[in-house]
């Protein structure tokens, strides 16, 4: 890697010559949830220059961590894959975040908020099971956020990946979510529920009344929601 070796032989300091660069655990943690194109690893980081994260992804292949491959689906385009070492990461950046979601106060969790990534992230752990077997669309809106962040859909085909689009699709829209990014973002990470949000008058639900009634299933939470703080909240 770039960085300086910390000239010891311990494992530890080994591992942080590589994994603790600028950006590159948010980069594996995006690898490690299923994200293998380019522009979709830039959806996960949107804040990392597209210079900087081919640098990475480069740092990260001459480890051993990752390795470009030819897509199965689409000629010409490459994508990035773990490795064996790669997948070893896994549980490393798991448990990074469940120690971030422990025992960081939620008023901390909650000062870094951003639609497209949150969006993001709810498209790839959308569940769709207790969904009706057609074509389903949702809309969100952030009525606080500027125009051009303000309206997100997502599309749940059966049998296809959820699509998450930031310009309207044009289908006819089955369930109106209104909220704060802010309530959004706490639902999401397990820090309020949907029904207390609804409660509270801070989320807004209309359209489709089964939809509705199990957007706390459907919306599948971050993969860190189910911790605890252990911190006062």
């Amino acid at each position: 890697m770039t960085q300086a070796s910390y000239g010891q032989f311990c494992p530890v300091a080994l591992a942080a010559e590589v994994l603790c660069t600028r950006w590159t655990v948010l980069l594996l943690r995006e690898l490690v949830a299923g994200s293998t194109r380019f522009n979709d690893l830039r959806r996960g980081v949107p804040l990392m220059s597209p210079a900087l994260l081919v640098k990475r992804l480069r740092d990260l292949e001459k480890a051993g961590i990752v390795r470009r491959v030819a897509s199965r689906t689409e000629p010409g385009i490459l994508e990035y894959q773990l490795t064996p070492a790669g997948r070893d990461i896994k549980p490393v950046v798991e448990a990074i975040g469940i120690w971030g979601q422990r025992w960081f106060e939620a008023d901390v969790s909650l000062q870094h908020l951003d639609p497209s990534l949150l969006m993001w992230d709810m498209h790839r752990n959308l569940d769709p099971s207790p969904l009706p077997p057609r074509r389903c669309v949702i809309r969100f809106l952030y009525p606080e956020l500027s125009a051009a962040r303000r309206k997100w859909w997502l599309i749940i085909e059966p049998g296809a990946e959820v699509d998450l689009c930031s310009v309207d699709p044009g289908f006819d829209v089955d369930l109106y979510v209104t909220a704060d990014l802010r309530t959004m973002t706490a639902v999401w990470l397990g820090l309020t529920t949907v029904r207390k949000a609804m409660s509270e008058g801070k989320l807004l639900l209309t359209g489709d009344r089964q939809l509705a009634s199990h957007m706390q299933t459907w919306l599948g939470l971050s993969s860190f929601a189910a911790e605890k703080k252990l911190v006062s909240a």
